[in-house]
């Protein structure tokens, strides 16, 4: 596809997308951005940044030789732009000060990468989860707010058209009064096999890969996309899935943070090289609802219509957010006819991040706060975060969300961050 094709099909099918048209056409400003971590999903976001018209890639930054060359081959064949290439992000932030910065690393770089970019002078797109600890999420969140930047995070369902109907719908109390939220992953799968550890490709630095989480021989099943399953690298299925359901359930409500957590689990299926739990179990107690969450990785089946999303459970029905099949209410009575309302994602892999950089646009722009501010990223990140922790200590958390700290509980408060190997420092809360 060259470049002005890439440009009509991407925005022309934009613009009917609330958000676009304020960054489209003869745009006042195209703001110079930098790709930090140009993988799969990565490269996602920076065809949408090349797509809205409003950003110009002068910058890729990965430390795998095999994802740089491709996407810059990539970028300049789309856009006609030749960006500058850098293993090392703190050697891009220096020198080419870009204005904005996409952070698609894995997750246990978010934090000192997206911290730095903002004391750099750049507004930062973040992948979620935030972060791999709850206190980088802290330091995150302080670091945005001192340098006066934007930081927005990846979570596109806030902005997705069928999320924001459906939202409205449960919020109008169409649903009734909400008790239970259940939010659920559920994948096909079996045991699987081992994947020996082996020399890391030509072209891949492995310790910089690792970087400030524990370093450990490189394994083909660890990288490229598969570290979510490795606990130094990421926190498993809900550390990953479940920051989006779990931002749909703050979404929702009016509380900001769970106070009670308790989470069960293990590796009763998986004999594969991973070392995250292959089924789990959380839950969280508000102040006026509990919320339920499960994930399997294996008996992903016909028996269960739905294998993503959320119920939640009302007085007048059950109400199932989803993701590709939409949402659908189920009233309690049968004289009452089902609603539902189609997903509206775009290609490829079923997204809507182009709205959600729409808005992140917007709010440089405009000087305030995006939908997906990193605060509210942060929280969504911590209810994750507080499951697995939980799962960690093998009993329930008392949560004071307002002090971000494990109530009565010095344990359990020493996990909230963990050491960083050499010479890494853990940022400052």
């Amino acid at each position: 596809m060259n470049r002005r094709r890439f440009l009509q099909t991407g925005a022309a099918a934009s613009l009917a997308l609330k958000g676009f048209p304020a960054i489209l056409g003869d745009t006042p400003q195209r703001f110079r951005t930098a790709l930090i971590g140009a993988g799969w999903w990565g490269m996602n976001i920076g065809h949408v940044a090349m797509q809205s018209g409003a950003s110009k890639i002068v910058a890729l930054c990965d430390v795998d030789e095999n994802q740089l060359r491709p996407a810059v081959e990539n970028v300049e064949r789309l856009s006609g732009d030749r960006p500058r290439v850098y293993k090392d992000f703190r050697d891009l932030l220096a020198k080419e000060k870009p204005d904005i910065a996409i952070v698609a690393t894995p997750d246990h770089w978010h934090p000192l990468i997206a911290i730095a970019a903002v004391k750099a002078g750049a507004h930062v797109y973040v992948e979620k989860p935030v972060s791999h600890t709850i206190l980088e999420g802290k330091a995150m969140v302080r670091a945005a707010r001192e340098s006066d930047r934007v930081m927005q995070v990846d979570l596109w369902r806030r902005v997705s058209p069928d999320h924001v109907a459906g939202m409205e719908f449960l919020k109008s109390g169409k649903a009734g009064k909400i008790g239970m939220v259940r939010a659920f992953v559920h994948y096909p799968g079996g045991p699987g096999e081992p994947t020996p550890d082996s020399d890391p490709p030509p072209g891949l630095d492995w310790d910089l890969w690792c970087g400030p989480a524990p370093y450990r021989n490189f394994n083909r099943a660890i990288h490229p996309k598969g570290f979510r399953q490795f606990l130094e690298y990421a926190n498993g299925q809900l550390g990953d899935w479940g920051v989006h359901w779990m931002d749909q359930i703050l979404w929702w409500t009016e509380e900001k943070y769970p106070r009670k957590v308790y989470s069960t689990g293990g590796r009763w299926i998986k004999r594969d090289s991973t070392n995250a739990p292959d089924t789990q179990i959380v839950a969280f107690e508000f102040e006026t609802f509990t919320a339920h969450w499960e994930h399997r990785l294996y008996a992903g089946n016909r028996a269960e219509k739905a294998y993503v999303g959320c119920y939640f459970y009302g007085t007048e029905g059950t109400f199932h957010m989803g993701w590709t099949d939409g949402w659908t209410f189920y009233p309690d009575t049968d004289n009452k006819p089902l609603v539902h309302m189609d997903a509206h994602l775009d290609e490829p892999d079923d997204q809507n991040i182009a709205l959600l950089w729409a808005n992140f646009i917007d709010a440089i722009r405009s000087r305030q706060r995006p939908v997906r501010d990193i605060e509210i990223g942060h929280r969504s990140t911590n209810m994750s975060l507080l499951g697995m922790l939980s799962l960690k200590l093998g009993r329930s958390i008392e949560w004071d969300g307002e002090k971000e700290e494990v109530v009565g509980d010095p344990e359990a408060n020493r996990l909230l961050r963990r050491e960083y190997r050499s010479p890494w420092k853990y940022p400052e809360v």
